[in-house]
């Protein structure tokens, strides 16, 4: 069976970690189809993870930086993006590089609540949770120093004027929102920022797809310019 067939099949193993947000539901299918159009694009052979253990994500620190001393976390703590981590893999199989990584949030039902004539409650903590995983995963790319992390977010708190969206931009290393980063910018691209796509309304799958795909593409290139297109398998036609 062919690989995109095959991956539409069993949907990357149930990879999304869908609830029944219909938001998250469509960044599923978005994920699904970015998947398939970047398997057209460049033939390689793609993985899939739900999560990431914090202990492979330290034992892979202490071999690229051997002199930094790193603490050890629980056993079972992981990093769970709602899209799940994909990667394409070495030309023999053993290795995984991280080309996506994706989250979608929904903060904010106080336009709901002045409908209803009910007072205005505190901006809800959906961002702290964000900004926790951003560390993670960007921590995660320190030796590649690029950053595959894309994340949609959409409700109320992010209307233009919320001072949220300058949570947002913090977390994003003060960066410009709703664009794609991949690549390190400025001197020794230290600004490896992310993509951050935060408005009021839901975003559209055809929306997200473009944005992921745009992200897949540019961390394949990367790869490629770094490693040679030879060091990457090929799916099999």
């Amino acid at each position: 069976m062919a690989q995109k067939a095959r991956l539409r099949e069993n949907r990357y193993g149930t990879v999304i970690n869908v609830t029944s947000s219909k938001q998250e539901v469509e960044l599923g299918k978005a994920f699904l189809e970015a998947s398939e159009a970047l398997i057209e694009k460049f033939g390689l052979v793609l993985a899939h993870r739900k999560s990431v253990p914090l202990s492979e994500i330290v034992g892979d620190l202490r071999a690229t930086f051997p002199t930094v001393e790193f603490e050890d976390p629980l056993p079972r703590s992981a990093m769970s993006p709602d899209g799940g981590i994909l990667s394409t893999l070495s030309a023999d199989g053993e290795q995984a590089y991280p080309i996506l990584i994706t989250e979608v949030k929904n903060q904010g039902t106080n336009d709901l609540r002045l409908s209803e004539g009910k007072e205005k409650q505190a901006m809800g903590n959906a961002i702290e949770r964000l900004g926790k995983n951003v560390i993670g995963f960007r921590t995660m790319m320190l030796d590649e120093g690029i950053v595959l992390f894309v994340c949609f977010g959409y409700g109320y708190d992010f209307q233009d004027g919320s001072s949220i969206l300058d949570r947002v931009r913090t977390i994003a290393m003060f960066g410009k929102l709703n664009k794609v980063n991949v690549v390190g910018e400025g001197e020794d691209g230290r600004f490896n920022r992310g993509s951050f796509f935060f408005r009021r309304e839901p975003w559209t799958r055809q929306e997200m797809v473009d944005v992921m795909t745009e992200v897949g593409v540019r961390a394949i290139n990367y790869y490629f310019a770094k490693y040679g297109e030879s060091a990457f398998k090929r799916a099999a036609s």
